[in-house]
C-alpha cells in the first residue's frame, strides 16, 4: 500500500507518534507533560511542517494496561531541523494530557469518522503522519474544551 500524498489543502493536523514499548512515556510524561521536540522523517511531509499548524500525539504500544491512542494537542513551533544525530526533530508546543482526557485508540475506531485514520491503517509508518480537516474535526468531538 501506498502512502497517501499529503496536501496542506486538506492537512488538518500532523499526527506524531511514540511507541511505549521502546521508552516508558507514561513516566515522562508523568514526570513533565510538556513537549518541546519530536522526530521525524525527512521527507516531503517534514518539509511540508509549518509554525502554527496543529499537532496530534499518539502514543502506541502493545502494553494492554496503558490507553494508548491520542496523549496530546499542540502546535508546531519552528520547521523541522537537522538534530545532533544527523536525524530530524521538529519543535513542538505540546502538552500532554491529564490521563482521563486522553482518547483511547479503541475509542477512535468505533467513531466512523475515525476508523480511515492512517496512524491505523499503517501503525508501522513514519512519523510524521497525518489528519484531514474533517478527520481533525471529528477527533476535537473526543477532547475536552479548551
Amino acid at each position: 500500500m501506498s502512502e497517501r500524498r499529503v496536501s496542506l489543502d486538506d492537512l488538518g493536523a500532523w499526527l506524531v507518534k511514540g511507541n511505549a514499548d521502546r521508552v516508558d512515556l507514561a513516566a515522562r510524561f508523568r514526570r513533565d507533560p510538556r513537549v518541546e521536540s519530536w522526530c521525524v522523517r525527512p521527507g516531503y511531509r517534514a518539509r511540508l511542517m509549518r509554525p502554527g499548524q496543529p499537532v496530534v500525539l499518539w502514543a502506541s504500544g502493545s502494553r494492554g494496561q496503558l490507553p494508548y491512542g491520542v496523549w496530546g494537542v499542540g502546535r508546531i513551533a519552528a520547521p523541522p531541523v537537522v538534530d545532533g544525530d544527523g536525524g530530524w526533530s521538529v519543535p513542538l508546543d505540546l502538552t500532554v494530557l491529564d490521563e482521563p482526557d486522553r482518547v483511547p485508540r479503541r475509542r477512535l475506531r468505533a467513531d466512523a469518522r475515525l476508523g480511515g485514520l492512517e496512524v491505523l491503517r499503517q501503525p508501522q509508518a513514519a512519523n510524521p503522519s497525518y489528519l484531514t480537516v474533517a478527520q481533525f474535526a471529528a477527533l476535537r468531538d473526543h477532547l475536552p474544551p479548551h
